[in-house]
């Protein structure tokens, strides 16, 4: 059995506080698509959304981005077509909030991918070069195969996103794919 992680594609992050922009907005059809794909298989699918406070000057990214996808704000919403592929799916699909960069931090994530026999995850969503990344590190530290959806993943910088695509062939072993 697969899981599908969906990371992060909240309006925060496409075109809102800390926006990826552009190379985020041409995501929306092939995240949509991938998430419809897996729920129809019956596959476990989690949106996994950044979780920050209001004020919150302990949390360690807030000394290195704006604050973002606040509890309660707008910004913290699915973006685009995915928040009604989300709305139809809901009692499929689980939501998880993370506070850190790694879906699997301080969350259930692992818990709930073992008690499936899940071994293998794929994963679509922002950034590329952070979140998606630090979720792939930790997948493949897990013993989980991992893919990567190459349409499904952006970053606000392109170096970063390049380099990470890179990074999860060679050193993580990741099968990098189109949904295409």
């Amino acid at each position: 059995m697969k899981a599908l992680l969906v990371v992060d594609y909240t309006k925060d992050f496409v075109d809102g506080k800390l926006p990826v922009g552009e190379p985020a907005i041409l995501l929306e059809s092939a995240i949509c698509q991938i998430t419809e794909q897996y729920v129809q298989q019956g596959d476990f699918v989690v949106m996994a959304v950044d979780l920050h406070e209001e004020g919150d000057t302990l949390h360690p990214e807030s000394k290195l981005f704006p604050p973002h996808n606040i509890r309660g704000t707008e910004g913290r919403e699915l973006y685009g077509n995915l928040a009604d592929v989300y709305k139809r799916h809901q009692d499929r699909i689980y939501w998880m909030d993370k506070t850190r960069y790694s879906a699997f931090c301080g969350t259930d994530l692992e818990q709930k991918l073992r008690e499936r026999g899940i071994n293998e995850v794929a994963i679509v969503g922002v950034c590329t070069d952070i979140c998606v990344l630090h979720t792939a590190v930790d997948a493949y530290n897990k013993g989980y195969g991992i893919t990567i959806y190459e349409d499904g993943v952006a970053s606000f910088n392109p170096e970063g996103h390049t380099w990470a695509l890179g990074h999860f062939r060679a050193t993580l072993g990741a099968n990098v794919t189109s949904s295409r």
